[in-house]
This record gives structure tokens, sequence and C-alpha cells, in this order.
């Protein structure tokens, strides 16, 4: 007895039910194998609304900044590029959240930022979170209240 071709095609999509199956000529090889099928099916409309956690790095002088920090701007920069490099090496940014982050209201969320719409939050901020794949953190992002790593959730 020859196994049915859609018996084998529903064991095959039931090892990884998020992707979906590409044709053999295009699927890629590899470890990257489900990132990239799970990337290419995506959706082509871009999202109206999102999840995020975020690290803040303040400076003085910058908006709603707490009333402790002192750091230049400059040194801000420089403390958000380190946070962005360790979390794109894969330390956890929950840990990363609670170790630099200076936004005290979202520090007891973990740095989360619950769901929200493009025009909720400071162009650049929301310029760079949409443009996040699922997963992924950005580079260090200016906006008037300081520097922010973004992690964007869903």
């Amino acid at each position: 007895d020859k196994p049915s071709p859609t018996a084998s095609s529903t064991s095959a999509s039931s090892a990884s039910p998020s992707s979906v199956p590409l044709p053999a000529s295009s699927a890629p090889a590899g470890p990257a194998a489900s990132a990239a099928t799970s990337a290419s099916s995506a959706p082509t409309t871009a999202p109206t609304e999102i999840t995020a956690q975020h690290v803040l790095v303040a400076y003085k002088g910058a908006k709603r900044a707490p009333a402790g920090v002192a750091r230049s701007k400059a040194d801000a920069k420089t403390r958000a590029d380190e946070v962005a490099a360790k979390a794109k090496a894969g330390e956890d940014f929950t840990a990363l959240v609670k170790t630099y982050s200076d936004d005290p209201e979202s520090l007891s969320r973990l740095g989360s930022l619950g769901k929200f719409n493009r025009d909720k939050l400071d162009k650049a901020f929301s310029d760079a979170a949409f443009g996040l794949r699922v997963g992924e953190v950005s580079g260090a992002v200016e906006t008037p209240f300081g520097f922010h790593v973004i992690k964007r959730n869903q």
C-alpha cells in the first residue's frame, strides 16, 4: 500500500503548523527555512495594529526624563546601541528592559506597550516598530523622550 499524496503532505505540514509549504524549487533549506517561509507567506497588507516591547534610554533634557537621569544625549545613544547589540545577539529582551529602561510606566509591564496603532506614538517610533518583522529588534531610535530599542512581538 502506498500512502496517499494527501497523507504525506498533511504529515509534512503538521511538523510545522505555522509555515506554509512552498514549491520545491523555491523552498529554502536549512534552519532558517521556517523563518524565511513564514516571512514570505506573510500578508502583503500592512497591519493596522502591532504589539511591541521597548527599552527607553533617556538623557538629561529629554521629554519626561526621570529626575535622576543625568547622562548626556551621546551617552544615552551609546547605551541604547549596547542594548540593541545585546538583544540582536540573543539576550533576553525582558531582562534588558529590567536592566536598562528608564521608562517607569512600561517597566512595570516589562517594556510592553500593548497593542497600538501607528498614529498613537511618536512618528519615528511608529515607523521603526511597524517596519520590523515579528521577533525582530530595532537599532537605537531617537524620539523626544530619548533613544528606544524596540522588539516587535506581534
